[in-house]
């Protein structure tokens, strides 16, 4: 389980590094390869991939596979911290559905 929830930890960092590097694309290739945040945003999605293999190997993915939604709550607060995105009700009604039907999940083992 910790592996699992390592893996969307790492993969929400991913994201913020892949949105990073989104924004100095211009329209020629050239910025696509070279460009340091969108290859640091890949590594640490399959850095995340292998974590997230690693911990479903001898778990229910069942149980484990929602875990990965927590990666959404990390990139909600990632994303207000990097890029001061705004927390909005209905990002909070998302967030709250995560935690509920996570809650749900291991409130029935």
């Amino acid at each position: 389980m910790l592996l699992v929830l390592l893996a969307s930890f790492i993969g929400s960092f991913g994201a913020v590094l892949l949105k990073a590097g989104a924004g100095r694309l211009h329209r020629n290739i050239a910025t696509l390869i070279f460009n340091p945040h969108l290859a640091a945003g890949v590594a640490l999605f399959l850095v995340s991939s292998y974590f997230f293999v690693l911990g479903v190997r001898h778990g229910e993915l069942t149980v484990l596979y929602p875990l990965v939604s927590l990666g959404y709550v990390w990139t909600l607060l990632w994303s207000r911290l990097f890029f001061g995105e705004p927390f909005t009700r209905s990002k909070f009604y998302g967030l709250g559905m995560i935690l509920s039907g996570i809650a749900l999940l291991f409130a029935g083992r």
